[in-house]
This record gives structure tokens, C-alpha cells and sequence, in this order.
């Protein structure tokens, strides 16, 4: 068991760890703004890969049914461990929410895909495709909904799928492949060279959000038996119920090999950057919200590696 994490650190994570750490360095040094580096990565980089992975991908009509399945249940479930677990603890209503948002947004774009792509190969890529693309549309319209139904209604949950890139290049995909259409070599060769560029992009940016994440806001910071509750509950959910949720959904909707392997890995990944910008556009406890981010984002360098050995 410690000779496949040490191999897993090796082959995977000191790979992934580099331009993060880039990343991290640059933002601290040099006070370099990600946010173009964001829009870049979310209008062109993103768009590309998932075109690129979905006009080539090896994925049957079983894959496709047993993934969207799989989304829309962990989904349901995940939020009702939130929602529950908020009541246990006589949580406030901005706690229960950024629960919510800690549970149901993790970082599989930016964090999951790299990893998949170098612990599964492109056989895992393919199979990560068809998720990640669904977890973009279902979180970012249901889970949003569920997380802030004060501030949104599901007609603008509905219509925020017109604002994401990755939908339309998806949508292309599927049409061009279903008739048989193949892009031009040397247009082909370009939009390989911008999903080729994904990874790293993604991965810096990462490594330089982190940095920027401010947990203590300025001063040393002040923690309420409340708040402290909040974060514990926050990270239980990212760090142990959703992996146990996530492999017991598998078990029961019969989900075998790469596709086991990737779905487990996507769906116990770290609460995302994003959920912290949602947290503060709905007031719902964003500084508990920051540090579940933070945290879990640090963990999962020990805990998805330990979980890539046993898949191994």
C-alpha cells in the first residue's frame, strides 16, 4: 500500500504539483490577477477539450445512461446530507447554504481533469468527458437553485445554461459525430493545440487562487461555535460522506472499470473556487465556505492519492 501511494504521489501528483505550485508562487511574488487567465481557460481552453475529447472520445450509449444517472441522484443525494445535516446541527440558513455549495460544487474542471488525464490516461479522459460536462450544467443550474431558492428561481437557473462555453462545444460535438462529420486536418490540429494548453493553464490557476484565498480576512480571525460546527459539517461532507456516497451509487447502478474509477475520483474531488463566488453573490456564509475550499483542497493531496492506490 505505501509503495502504490508513493508511486501515485510520483507519477501523478508531482506532475499536477508543479504548475500549481507555479502558480501559487507567481500570485504570491509577482500579484498576477487570474481572472483573465479564468476567462481564457473558461471561454477557449475548456470549450476545446471537452470538443476535442467528446469528437474522438470511446464512450458507449451504457456510459452516457449510467453517468447521467449517476449525476442527477449523487446530486439529490448530496444535498439532502447537506440539508439534513444542517437541521442536526441547528444550523442558520446562510450555514445550511454554503453546506450546500460545499457539498454539491466540487473542483473537477480545473483539479479533476488533469488528474484523471494522468492517473487514467485518455481511456479516463474520455469517460470524465461525458461527466464533467453534466456536472457543469446540473450544478450550476439545479445545485444552485437548491443552494440559494431566495435569490433564484429556476427559470434563471434554466437559462444560465446559455452562459456556459463547455455546453456549446459539447453540443457541436455530439451533432458533428452523430453525422459522421470530421473536421478539416489543419482546424483539427488547432483546436488540439488549445486543449492541449487545458491542463497546465488550469492547474496554475489553481495554484495561484489558493493563495488567494483569505481565511482569516486581514486579522486573526475570530470563530464562533457556529461557524466552527459549519466548517467541521463542510468538510465531513467533501472528504468522507460524498466519497461514500459516490461508491455506494456506483455499487447499486452497477458501474464497473475506468468508469467506476473515474466517477469515484470526480465526485470526491475538493469544493470548488467557484462555490466561494456564489457564497458571496448569496450570502450564504462565505467565509465558512473559504476555509471548507482551502482545507479540503490540501487534503485531497493525501487522501486522492491513497484513493487512486486502491483503485489501482
Amino acid at each position: 500500500m505505501l509503495s502504490t501511494f508513493v508511486h501515485t504521489i510520483y507519477q501523478v501528483f508531482l506532475p499536477i504539483s508543479l504548475p500549481v505550485i507555479g502558480g501559487a508562487l507567481i500570485k504570491r511574488f509577482k500579484k498576477i490577477e487570474t481572472k483573465p487567465l479564468s476567462t481564457l481557460s473558461l471561454y477557449l481552453l475548456s470549450p476545446a477539450l471537452i470538443f476535442e475529447t467528446l469528437m474522438h472520445a470511446d464512450i458507449s450509449s451504457g456510459d452516457v445512461t449510467q453517468t447521467v444517472l449517476f449525476t442527477v441522484l449523487n446530486m439529490l443525494l448530496l444535498w439532502g446530507l447537506a440539508a439534513g445535516l444542517g437541521k442536526m446541527l441547528s444550523l442558520p440558513a446562510a450555514e445550511r447554504s454554503g453546506l450546500t455549495l460545499v457539498a454539491l460544487f466540487t473542483n473537477c474542471v480545473n483539479y479533476g481533469l488533469p488528474l484523471v488525464l494522468l492517473a487514467f490516461g485518455q481511456a479516463g479522459m474520455d469517460k470524465a468527458s461525458v461527466y464533467v460536462i453534466l456536472q457543469i450544467i446540473i450544478v450550476n443550474t439545479i445545485g444552485v437553485y437548491f443552494a440559494a431558492r431566495s435569490h433564484f428561481s429556476m427559470r434563471q437557473a434554466a437559462l444560465s445554461i446559455f452562459k456556459l462555453p463547455s455546453v456549446y462545444a459539447a453540443v457541436l460535438a455530439v451533432i458533428l459525430r452523430s453525422g459522421g462529420i470530421t473536421l478539416p486536418e489543419g482546424l483539427e490540429q488547432g483546436v488540439s493545440m488549445v486543449s492541449g494548453a487545458y491542463s497546465s493553464v488550469a492547474l496554475f490557476i489553481l495554484g495561484a487562487q489558493m493563495v488567494s484565498v483569505n481565511v482569516g480576512g486581514g486579522a486573526k480571525a475570530i470563530y464562533t461555535a457556529t461557524s466552527q460546527k459549519a466548517f467541521y459539517a463542510g468538510m465531513s461532507l467533501r472528504l468522507i460522506l460524498s466519497p461514500l456516497a459516490s461508491l455506494l451509487l456506483l455499487f447499486i447502478l452497477g458501474v464497473e472499470g475506468t468508469l467506476f474509477n473515474v466517477i469515484l475520483i470526480l465526485s470526491s474531488m475538493p469544493a470548488a473556487v467557484n462555490a466561494v463566488i456564489l457564497a458571496e453573490q448569496f450570502d450564504a456564509a462565505p467565509k465558512i465556505v473559504t476555509r471548507c475550499i482551502l482545507w479540503t483542497t490540501l487534503a485531497s493531496f493525501i487522501l486522492l492519492p491513497l484513493m487512486i492506490g486502491w483503485l489501482s
